[in-house]
This record gives structure tokens, sequence and C-alpha cells, in this order.
């Protein structure tokens, strides 16, 4: 048997969870290289690794990435979603329907803007001097090594983009001491930089299809989730990249410096018209976002108002005192592709069958289950998300199971261990919550600290 289905993997956390939780029925949780959730007010660090660290290495055995789990008295149901499932939780995860699907935002690509030239203040020769002047004795790239990155992105380097590597190579094994402060980022060498392109800025459906491209008449920079002519060259030591645009907002200019910011998933920030503006005359955008009326096109209501508006793309719907909503009047809206409802919220759940186009529906148990029995989920939806308000997770799994099937896909497998009987757990199971915590100290034993990137929780 795999090791993930053995008892003994198991048997640190539950005791660990039996010792502090002191609420009554299921508690659930998940466990992955990437971190971990583990129910109960235990505050010892030590004792819990050392728990999850045996299904880690479970997990590593037996080839999985995460499982999910629920402890229901002497049960322990063990969850694995599969491939059509990004994640499994009562607010998080949603349901992959169609192999290969990609949420709307990450399907478009820059719109051309044939209008939009050079930037006035790009000075290669200029920018050369400045650098060579600042840093005298570093090594340069070869024009072969540019070539062969060229090659490798499919696209032309911008001359004052060339200019940079020609004076500073930034290879992998070349002195990078010094570097950050002369140029005021990391460069990365031709040998790794990138086309930031949508897929370079990888998000889970739930958050994916709740997002929105929008580019106003006066924009400097395409609210693109990624573009083919976004070329990646640096860091800012905190995770965001700095990119040369070339395929600029109606307001930019070709070869204007951009930001990248890691925390978000679409658009991009104005930095500079040019690389020489940036680095020789110190000269950033001013004023630099864009004055347009803000188009409707993702909206959330919870006063009862639906915002019917022919842009609206994106509608979350919160519960409130105002009433239930009708979603007749959504029908027709041609570029409504996501609704997400709280529970609640709608008057009647099967009135979703009249929006066509959505790609993506987020609903409670409750709602999903109204719109089975009549028949009436959409058949055009792409993902979707299932949320609990009682965190039952082993609900969540079954009724996904229902929506997976109806497109063919692969379902979420449960494996149920009795814990109580086992061989592992005898003697424990009547321990106090102190004795069984000092128990546990004792199996620990001393463990050392986790790696960094293995926090608690996602």
């Amino acid at each position: 048997m795999p090791s993930i289905y053995d008892v003994t993997t198991w048997e640190l956390l539950v005791q660990l969870m039996r010792a502090g939780n002191g609420a009554d029925g299921p508690v659930n949780g998940h466990v992955s290289p990437a971190g971990w959730s583990v129910p109960g007010p235990h505050r010892d660090w030590n004792i819990e690794h050392a728990a999850v660290e045996r299904v880690l290495g479970a997990l590593t055995e037996d080839d999985l990435e995460d499982i999910s789990f629920v402890l229901d008295g002497s049960a322990l149901h063990l969850i694995e979603t599969g491939p059509a499932v990004d994640g499994l939780g009562t607010s998080t995860g949603s349901l992959l329907l169609v192999e290969g699907a990609i949420a709307e935002p990450w399907r478009r690509l820059p719109a051309p803007a044939p209008g939009t030239a050079a930037s006035p203040s790009a000075d290669p020769a200029l920018l050369e001097r400045h650098l060579r002047e600042r840093l005298p004795t570093v090594r340069g790239a070869t024009e072969e090594e540019i070539a062969a990155a060229e090659a490798r992105l499919g696209v032309a380097l911008p001359e004052e983009l060339k200019v940079l590597y020609r004076v500073v190579r930034a290879g992998r094994e070349d002195p990078l001491d010094g570097l950050f402060e002369a140029l005021g980022f990391d460069l990365l060498g031709p040998d790794v930089v990138f086309v930031a392109d949508a897929a370079s800025r990888p998000c889970p459906w739930e958050f994916a299809a709740k997002d929105a491209v929008i580019t106003y008449p006066d924009a400097l920079v395409q609210g693109v989730v990624g573009s083919p002519g976004w070329i990646a060259f640096a860091g800012n030591g905190g995770g965001d990249q700095y990119a040369i645009d070339l395929t600029p907002g109606p307001r930019g200019y070709q070869g204007q410096v951009i930001m990248i910011n890691h925390e978000e998933s679409v658009g991009a920030a104005p930095i500079a018209e040019s690389l020489t503006d940036l680095m020789v005359r110190e000269r950033k955008y001013d004023n630099a976002g864009p004055t347009g009326d803000q188009t409707p096109v993702i909206a959330y209501a919870k006063d009862g108002n639906l915002p019917v508006h022919p842009e609206l793309e994106v509608l979350s719907l919160g519960s409130s005192k105002a009433g239930q909503f009708r979603l007749a009047p959504l029908s027709g809206l041609p570029r409504l592709r996501t609704l997400a409802a709280d529970p609640g919220s709608l008057a009647d759940p099967r009135e979703v069958a009249l929006l066509t186009g959505l790609e993506y529906l987020e609903l409670d148990l409750d709602d999903w289950r109204v719109l089975l029995d009549a028949d009436a989920v959409p058949k055009g939806l792409s993902a979707a998300g299932v949320r609990a308000r009682n965190r039952d997770l082993l609900a969540v799994a079954d009724l996904s199971n229902e929506l997976l099937a109806r497109w063919n896909r692969p379902l979420i497998t449960r494996t149920t261990l009795s814990v109580r009987s086992s061989d592992s757990f005898r003697g424990y199971s009547g321990l106090q919550a102190g004795e069984e915590t000092e128990f546990l100290r004792s199996r620990a034993g001393e463990a050392d600290p986790p790696p960094r990137r293995m926090g608690v929780g996602r």
C-alpha cells in the first residue's frame, strides 16, 4: 500500500488535531510542500512540523503534490483532487471543466497601436557613454550572445537594451558585486532575459476569471496580463520586474520602461519613456495614470441593484438586507463571462441558466444543488467554483464530482482510514489534552526548524 494510505503516516498529525481541537464535528485541512493547514489552536512549531513531516515524506514517496483531509471522529478521509481541480477547500479552489481552458484575460493579446512612436528621449550613444563611465571594468556581452538571446526570444531587442548588454553582460558566472548600486536594479543577463507574456504570469482560475483587461484611451501601458512585446530585463530586488514595452498604450512610447508588479495579475506600471531617461537623466513618468471614466467592466453588488451595462464582464453578488437578486435583467449582456454569488444572494439560482455566455460560475453548495437538480447548469462553462458556508469539505468534494462527471473530467478520489482501531493509536485515545501534548512532544523529539518556504497555511 502507498505510504500516504498508511495510518502510521498520520499518527502524530491526528493526535495533534485531537489535542488541539475543542470543537465538535469534523475538521479539515491540507498538506503540501508549499505549505499546510492544520486545524486546532496548537502553537508548538516543532511538534507541528514533526507531525506534518511524515505526511510530506509520504507525498514525496508517492509522487503526489498535495492532499486534503477531513478528521471526523474515528475516520480520517484523504481527498486527492486530481488534474481537473485547482485547489480544493471551502473558500478556495476551482474545477477545470474543460481541459486546457484559460480564463479570458489570459487569452487577450495587446491591441494594435499603429500610432505609437519610439520615445524621443531614447539616446543609445549617451546611454553607452554613461554606463562605461560608471562601469569601466565590467564585462559586456558579445554580439553573438545578444543575437542568441534574440533567437531564443523570437524578438529583436531594442537598441537601448542592446547597449546595456554590450556594457554589462551580467551572466551567471559574472561577478555581480556593486551592479545593483550602479544600475538601480538587478539586471537579467542575455541568457535569462525573457518575454513577459500572459503564460509567464500564471494565476488560479478562481482569481483569473474575476480579472479583466482594461486599456483606457489615454493609457501609457495596455492593461493586458502580458505581452509578446514586454521584454523583462531586470528586477527591483522585491519580486517585481522591469520590462521594455514594445506594445505601449495609446499615449505611451515604444521602448518605454514599465514595471510588472508581482502582487498583481493584470497590467503594468509606466516608469520612464526610455532607458536613457531612467538611467542617465533619472527622469520618470509624472502623473502617468489614465484619467478617463472607468467603465463598469468589473462590478460588485450587494444593495439589490444590478449593474446592467453592455461592457460588464465580471459580476460578484453579495447578500444584504436590501433583498435577493433576480438575474433576468442580465440576460443578453454580450460580455458577461463570470458570476460569483454569495450564499443567499440569489432569489432563484435556476435563473443562472439565462446567462448563456458564462465561462466561470462560483456558487454556494446549496445553489449548485438547485442548479443540478433542475438540470440548469450552463453548458458553456470552462471552470467552476464550489463554496461551503459550513466548511463541509466532503460535501464540496461530492458535489464537485457531480459537476466533473457532466464534463467527463477526472474525479476527486476519497480514501477513508480508521484511526481508532489501528495499533498505532491504541492506548493514546484516552489521554487528556495536556498529557497528549507531552506524548506528542516525546514522539516529535528535537525536530529541526523547517525551511522558510514551508509556512503554515497557503
